[in-house]
């Protein structure tokens, strides 16, 4: 390992000693730092040279003499000599970089499993998952995927001709699975943070006339599918998910306190909530099971199997068509009974916990629909204020007055 002076000329004739496969060319002026000559190459690579906290030899390599100078060379082996005196071993951080998961790997052995224990739309993520970002970044190590190739996926999403809301979904479940594998330590930044949403609305709301309400309750009432028209009555009449509607059980509903309770397992939310059961929802409740003896188990249950019912869309779309209403979706009955709720005068926040919403700001979409409410409580007002206000009587005219043209 001879000890030289390095200068650029030397480097430009950079070969190992005579006999030699490689050598070490030791740089004078800089502790640990040494460049590697090898023979038919006359690139040589810098190194830096230490021993870590078991006083083992270990080595960092800094670059290629063709791309970090010799001035370049000496500042990053001064910093790295920092470093190792503080306690940092570089070599085995850059070993623990360099064996860092695939993004396949870390979605298959570890968030998947995650979020099938911690999300009931798990499925919903999967596929977008499946179907976009791993073709992205699927062979990539969770440590070499860049905000910007993040960015730029984002966008080909978009102009691919996805809304930007779905382009947003999957944007947020990178910026969820990146955040978990910081948490484990497995990387040490989140890239999808610094990357941002395009926050484009997303809300849809199909609200009926009074007259396409009449003919939609008239097709629920008398379509021959009755089981399915149940199914929407209740979710009309409670404002429930139809998820909560198809495995509610009879043991939860309470008509003496004209409550259903809506279970943890089965809440969006994951919390406990009651539902008040209005003359409608008891009429529906009335008419799945007229016999009180046989009201157990599910409150829907399929007529050929006599198992749980588990789904209504087939039939939903047919009565649908019949009531002329084919922009009408299930969750839609969702949106409706809440519209009743805020029409009617009730509050936002009645509303927030008449539809279970954890958050007062998902029930925030329903706030331009209280403007007649609060038209008339601003007539209350109003009223009081003239109430007090005295009757001025206008000014007699004089008798000579003119009168207007």
């Amino acid at each position: 390992m001879p000890r030289v002076t390095l200068t650029n000329s030397f480097i430009k004739n950079l070969s190992p000693l005579p006999g030699k496969q490689r050598t070490e060319w030791v740089c004078d002026q800089q502790p640990g730092l040494f460049l590697e000559a090898r023979q038919g190459s006359t690139t040589g690579t810098w190194y830096y040279r230490y021993k870590d906290s078991n006083k083992q030899t270990r080595y960092a390599r800094i670059g290629d003499s063709d791309s970090v100078t010799i001035p370049e060379a000496r500042a990053r082996a001064k910093q790295l000599r920092a470093e190792v005196m503080l306690g940092s071993d570089p070599s085995g951080a850059a070993k623990k970089q360099r064996a860092v998961c695939t993004f396949s790997e870390y979605f298959e052995n570890d968030y998947l499993p995650f979020i099938k224990q911690t999300k009931r739309s798990y499925r919903d993520d999967e596929n977008r998952v499946r179907q976009h970002l791993i073709a992205e970044f699927g062979n990539l190590p969770l440590n070499k995927i860049s905000s910007k190739q993040i960015s730029d996926l984002h966008l080909r999403l978009k102009q691919s001709g996805l809304k930007g809301a779905t382009c947003d979904h999957h944007l947020r479940i990178l910026k969820t699975m990146f955040a978990r594998a910081v948490r484990l330590e497995i990387i040490a930044d989140n890239p999808a943070s610094r990357v941002q949403l395009f926050r484009e609305p997303n809300l849809v709301e199909n609200n009926l006339t009074d007259e396409q309400l009449q003919r939609f309750i008239h097709v629920l009432r008398s379509h021959k599918n009755r089981t399915a028209c149940h199914v929407i009555l209740l979710l009309l009449g409670t404002g429930a998910r139809l998820s909560e509607g198809l495995t509610g059980t009879w043991e939860n509903i309470n008509l003496d306190k004209r409550t259903w309770k809506i279970e943890a397992s089965i809440s969006k939310n994951k919390k406990v909530r009651y539902v008040p059961l209005n003359d409608s929802a008891i009429e529906t409740l009335n008419m799945i099971q007229p016999d009180k003896e046989k009201r157990i188990g599910y409150l829907f249950l399929n007529p050929k199997t006599g198992k749980r019912l588990a789904g209504v869309h087939g039939a939903f779309k047919k009565i649908r068509e019949e009531a002329g209403i084919p922009f009408f979706r299930i969750h839609d009955t969702r949106h409706l009974y809440a519209s009743f709720l805020v029409e009617s005068g009730r509050t936002l926040y009645e509303t927030q916990l008449a539809l279970g919403h954890s958050s007062p700001f998902v029930t925030q979409r329903y706030a331009h629909l209280s403007q007649s409410s609060l038209l008339a409580a601003s007539d209350a007002a109003s009223q009081r204020i003239l109430a007090a206000s005295p009757k001025f009587l206008p000014a007699a005219l004089p008798a000579d007055a003119p009168l207007a043209p």
